[in-house]
């Protein structure tokens, strides 16, 4: 497939330990497995059957452990599990956490304030809310890679064999659903991340591998290794709002399912307003680079071809329009959704693009709005 500016798309292997250069948090590389998960859209915790690597056992809080105040967190946690998602889960107020909220309000019926206020908290959190965050124990076989050193010239990364994570913390950051320096935050600076180790994350439900047939790019581990569960509710029709900079999903009752912060559009690629048509996804898919479709190529930049990965240009899907050239995918760095311009094409982070990419199929409706 070839692309825009942005173009559809497995890593050299990282050293044992290493300093993350963002947030001094010790990444330790490990070789082994465990594991387990429960759909998303549940409240209760995940159970840990051992076969499974992408797995992550719940750690009792130690005894006497003080209680934590993390409510914007768990609100967006909330959020994130009913499919309203407000992107990186950092526990901080934003833009991308009042859509999700208004977004969830306008599901619900309830007015839309964008704040999280003692009527929105009860729909959200239910009757037996979950915590903001628990200790989970890193499964060995999540934790064994293989890593990649990820060059930012594309040319250079067509030479590699996938476009994988950089390391341990990035990979356990998407996994749940956040970045790592939030990973920091909730944890020691001098923790050490490895197989067996015991970390504090955002309280996003383990997935199984799903059984997917003809699968032959590994999307159920794609799905499991991000905290996607493979059922989701069905869209009749996708809208992308420019103003509001959200993706949005509706069923055939035009009821909205699930609303997405997206990056749309740029002065040299602006977004295509008009009514479109999905025409296929391509899960795990390899990256056409086309430099001549690129205003910001370098000359000498030459075709290439991306092997996949969720560091590739369009992260882990690319959702194909109807629009030549124009799709949604995903994006190797989820903290830029709606704080950056893209290529023209419609960006999420990669755990929303791989829910999304769940929720539609060929012929879905997309209309881009301003």
């Amino acid at each position: 497939m070839t692309k825009r500016r942005e173009r559809p798309v497995n890593k050299s292997p990282l050293i044992l330990t290493l300093l993350c250069a963002a947030c001094n948090m010790t990444v330790t590389q490990a070789n082994e497995s465990t594991s387990s998960q429960e759909p998303q859209g549940k409240a209760a915790r995940p159970a840990a059957p051992a076969a499974d690597p992408y797995a992550f056992v719940i750690v009792p809080e130690p005894a006497g452990a003080p209680a934590r105040a993390d409510s914007v967190l768990q609100a967006q946690v909330a959020l994130d599990r009913a499919g309203f998602s407000p992107g990186v889960l950092d526990g901080k107020e934003g833009m991308s956490f009042t859509s999700a909220l208004k977004g969830f309000q306008e599901a619900r019926g309830l007015p839309l304030t964008g704040q999280y206020d003692e009527a929105t908290a009860r729909a959200l959190l239910g009757d037996r809310p979950q915590p903001a965050t628990w200790l989970v124990k890193i499964p060995s076989g999540f934790a064994q890679g293989p890593f990649f050193a990820v060059p930012k010239d594309l040319n250079d990364q067509a030479r590699l064999p996938a476009l994988g994570y950089r390391n341990l913390l990035e990979k356990l950051a998407e996994r749940f659903h956040t970045k790592p320096e939030v990973l920091v935050t909730l944890n020691r600076p001098d923790t050490r991340v490895g197989a067996g180790t015991t970390v504090r994350v955002p309280a996003i439900a383990n997935q199984p591998v799903a059984r997917i047939e003809g699968d032959e790019r590994g999307w159920g581990e794609t799905l499991a290794s991000l905290g996607v569960a493979k059922d989701q509710p069905q869209a009749d029709h996708i809208v992308v709002d420019k103003s509001d900079g959200v993706l949005r999903a509706y069923d055939a009752q035009n009821r909205l399912i699930a609303q997405f912060p997206a990056t749309m559009g740029s002065q040299h690629d602006p977004l295509p307003i008009g009514a479109w048509e999905i025409k296929g996804l391509s899960r795990n898919p390899d990256f056409h680079y086309n430099p001549d479709l690129f205003w910001d190529a370098s000359s000498s930049d030459q075709k290439a071809v991306l092997k996949p990965g969720p560091n590739g240009p369009v992260g882990v899907v690319w959702i194909d329009l109807s629009k030549p050239h124009y799709g949604i995918h995903g994006t190797p760095e989820p903290q830029t959704i709606g704080r950056t311009e893209s290529h023209g094409c419609i960006r999420l982070t990669n755990w929303d693009a791989a829910r999304l990419a769940q929720m539609v199929r060929s012929g879905v409706k997309a209309v881009f709005q301003e």
